[in-house]
């Protein structure tokens, strides 16, 4: 299978209230015309950047029914869903961030607690 931008993420799974975010490119100068290099722009505390993968959400326990014990046990964790979707764009803070580098692209692994807000393009 060609690696492409669309199915090289395939195999990377997001776990529990995470998100893989894709940073946004950050503008090279000021408005007022001044270049900043790149070592600056990445120490802004609040980031912002589309988001890639989302984890399954919180897990909540299921309740057990002990008194049935033939019963096969099922998948006895449930999740609460994140609000963050594939395709928004998060604004969220540097600092719960961790950035990774995979296969050369730059990702960030971020809390949904790190999130501060999401932009949604819906659908009209």
């Amino acid at each position: 299978m060609e690696l492409t931008a669309d199915n090289k993420l395939r195999k990377l799974i997001v776990v529990g209230d995470r998100l893989l975010i894709r940073p946004k490119k950050q503008p090279e100068k000021t408005e007022s015309g001044l270049y900043l290099p790149p070592g600056v722009q990445e120490k802004e505390k609040v980031q912002s950047g589309f988001v890639i993968k989302v984890g399954p959400g919180y897990p909540i326990p299921m309740p057990t029914d002990e008194d049935e014990p033939w019963k096969e046990s099922e998948e006895k964790i449930k999740y609460v869903p994140l609000q963050a979707q594939e395709g928004d764009l998060a604004i969220f803070l540097q600092k719960g961030a961790v950035e990774i580098v995979y296969q050369g692209e730059k990702l960030f692994i971020v809390p949904q607690s790190s999130v501060l807000m999401l932009e949604r393009e819906q659908d009209l």
